[in-house]
């Protein structure tokens, strides 16, 4: 089983995020990043699936260079190999563009059964890569699985919906999304650091993967952020002391806000 596990390097979302002034893109260099916390739910499943039988682990980002940590964390985590798809003209690039790339990546992977993503990036929050993805493999998609089952060239999961739950089954190969209800990701441990420091990790430019500059970049983008406006500070909210009309001050409050 031949497994490659897409994950994206995102802004820390425990720091100030910013967006670039000169063109509204997300501020990816003067920020703290990490491997988008979706994305290890998929590395999980990954590595459950090869320690349950035999198989490959291929962690696959494209980003700036500090997207290697996100390959890296993968790395220690347990993932055999890794590929940084790397390149100056990726600067701004949209979904449309993002899928482009990893498809040519996976596709130079070669001989891949599974591909795994998580269900969304932290930061665009948009759920259609691993759908863009499929397509431009030309593969079966299933998404947003919260159990996951492979066997004898099939992968069969549970969507877990609003009104139902679904049980899917897809041949193999595949491209499937999982939500972050479909296991608990380990912890890297002091061996599994030291132990990612000799495996192998490629770094590919967009002329490796025969794609043009031109096909990619913000240039390129079908959708463009026109402007952003920093969110307000929250106002303090309203404290009622109950000397007696506390009853009434909170029914008018109340009401002020429409709730009776």
């Amino acid at each position: 089983m031949n497994i490659v596990v897409c994950v994206k390097y995102v802004p820390d979302a425990q720091s100030d995020r910013t967006f670039d002034s000169s063109d509204n893109t997300t501020d990816r260099v003067n920020v703290d990043g990490l491997m988008c916390e979706l994305d290890e739910y998929a590395v999980e499943e990954a590595l459950k699936i090869k320690e349950a039988g035999e198989g490959e682990v291929t962690v696959l980002t494209m980003g700036p260079q500090k997207a290697v940590d996100a390959v890296k964390k993968a790395l220690q985590m347990g993932a055999d190999k890794a590929v940084h798809v790397c390149d100056d003209a990726l600067a701004g690039s949209d979904s449309v563009a993002t899928s482009l790339v990893l498809a040519k990546a996976v596709e130079k992977i070669g001989g891949v059964d599974l591909v795994l993503t998580g269900m969304a990036s932290t930061d665009g929050e948009m759920s259609v890569v691993p759908a863009m993805l499929a397509e431009r493999l030309g593969l079966p998609q299933v998404t947003f699985a919260s159990e996951l089952t492979v066997e004898g060239g099939s992968v069969t999961i549970r969507r877990d919906g609003d009104v139902a739950t679904e049980i899917i089954t897809s041949s193999l190969p595949a491209v499937v999304s999982v939500t972050d209800q479909i296991n608990e990701p380990r912890y890297p441990s002091f061996k599994g650091i030291m132990a990612a420091k000799k495996k192998p990790m490629e770094t590919w430019s967009l002329a490796d993967l025969g794609v043009e500059a031109s096909e990619v970049g913000l240039d390129a983008a079908w959708t463009k952020v026109l402007e952003t406006k920093k969110r307000p500070p929250r106002q303090q909210g309203l404290v009622v002391t109950d000397d007696g009309s506390g009853g009434a001050v909170l029914a008018q409050f109340l009401s002020m806000q429409k709730f009776i």
